[in-house]
């Protein structure tokens, strides 16, 4: 069996929700008629997710959502399984962009995004394909923040289902699912021991504290930098060091960007960091360290090891740059476990449902709270765990004032 066939089989035994999923809606057929243009990270499990929805009854287009998290063993399986793909691992972002745009060219019903380079485009550059449009669920906090800012300019032509904001999405995908695969792209790709060592964390969203709590758990002292008041005192409070990027940029031996933002990690900071300083990225966009004012002061460049860049700079210190400053558990590793990713896309799956059998007007809506329920009882049943009910008693003292 090919490699990526394997890979696909793998993930199959450890996402016990979707096969929940799938024998429940499959016989219905929930998504028959309708087309589906997936642009997110595809790997294994994304595989499992795009089969999933063809098996409830679509037609599924898929594509990446980021020029380097595209496994090509996995975009040829599922093209081997009949399903049609544009997508293909590469730092070409006109490749990309042209492979978004292949899938818009088929006329979507739905949109699944992750970052919302599809969606957005669908409403700037190729209006077109908001014609058969009914509407979008979008993976991340990054494409989130987009659409909402889409909708507040009147932009927005379809109704989108935050799935980032569901409680089983970004409680376990964004803290246990980034936390966990960041620091394993790290690893990997570093072979570098993280106990006694200094990590700075910028971001302390619910990114930001999953690789800070397993920073710590490494063994680490951990720093966290916050422009948000209240986070920055939820870190104090979770017993971390919070300072500006300023002050940390001089103690640092790795720096992981988890803010969405953009230069958070400059010219300024890097003029400050220790020689062998390493620096990764969580945020879904490669904007985050700015690579450019690397490239900008750096007088020799090399690959120190496979997705690692050095950049050495004029005074003889040397900085390290993983996967190209783009998400480092994906372009360098393979992402989130399975099991997390078993609940995120069952919180998609239900979600694409929902807006096919509801009409909902343009706008940026919560994942309903039934879904959020139904994937959390799902999940614990598929652990062994049974909870307590509430009686008739207690939901009536609960409604009394």
């Amino acid at each position: 069996m090919k490699s990526g066939h394997v890979k696909i089989e793998w993930v199959y035994k450890f996402m016990p929700i979707l096969k929940s999923i799938e024998e429940e809606y499959g016989p219905k057929k929930p998504l028959k008629g309708l087309r589906i243009g997936m642009s997110i990270h595809l790997e294994a499990k994304t595989a499992r997710l795009a089969l999933l929805l063809r098996g409830l009854g679509a037609e599924v287009i898929v594509t990446g959502s980021n020029p380097l998290s595209t496994q090509d063993d996995v975009a040829e399986a599922l093209r081997e399984r009949g399903l049609t793909v544009y997508a293909k691992r590469t730092e070409d972002e006109r490749v990309y962009v042209e492979n978004l745009k292949k899938v818009l060219m088929t006329q979507p019903h739905l949109i699944l995004d992750d970052g919302a380079d599809l969606t957005v485009m669908a409403h700037t550059e190729h209006q077109e394909a908001l014609k058969n449009l009914r509407g979008v669920t979008e993976e991340t906090t990054t494409g989130v923040r987009r659409l909402r800012a889409l909708h507040r300019k009147n932009l927005l032509k379809v109704p989108v289902i935050a799935v980032n904001d569901a409680f089983t999405k970004h409680l376990f995908d964004n803290r246990y699912g980034t936390g966990q695969s960041t620091w394993d792209g790290i690893m990997r790709n570093t072979n570098l021991t993280i106990a006694g060592k200094i990590v700075v964390v910028c971001g302390y969203g619910w990114c930001g504290k999953g690789i800070a709590m397993r920073a710590r758990g490494l063994g680490a002292r951990v720093i966290v930098t916050e422009v948000d008041p209240v986070k920055a005192l939820e870190a104090v409070m979770e017993g971390f060091e919070v300072m500006k990027i300023s002050q940390a940029a001089k103690l640092g031996d790795f720096f992981i960007t988890a803010t969405g933002n953009t230069r958070v990690i400059s010219e300024k900071e890097f003029l400050q960091m220790k020689d062998g300083a390493i620096l990764a990225n969580a945020g879904h966009f490669d904007v985050e360290v700015d690579v450019k004012a690397l490239e900008r002061m750096c007088v020799e460049k090399y690959e120190a090891r496979p997705n690692v860049t050095a950049y050495r700079l004029a005074d003889g210190r040397t900085l390290y740059l993983l996967a190209q400053g783009r998400l480092v558990n994906l372009a360098a590793a393979d992402g989130h476990p399975a099991e997390i990713m078993d609940l995120s896309f069952a919180v998609q799956t239900l979600s694409l449902i929902h807006l096919a059998t509801n009409e909902l007007t343009p706008g940026v809506y919560a994942v309903p709270s039934h879904i959020d329920e139904k994937i959390a009882r799902l999940k614990l049943a598929s652990m062994g765990i049974e909870i307590d009910t509430l009686t008739e008693e207690q939901k009536n003292y609960l409604e009394e004032y």
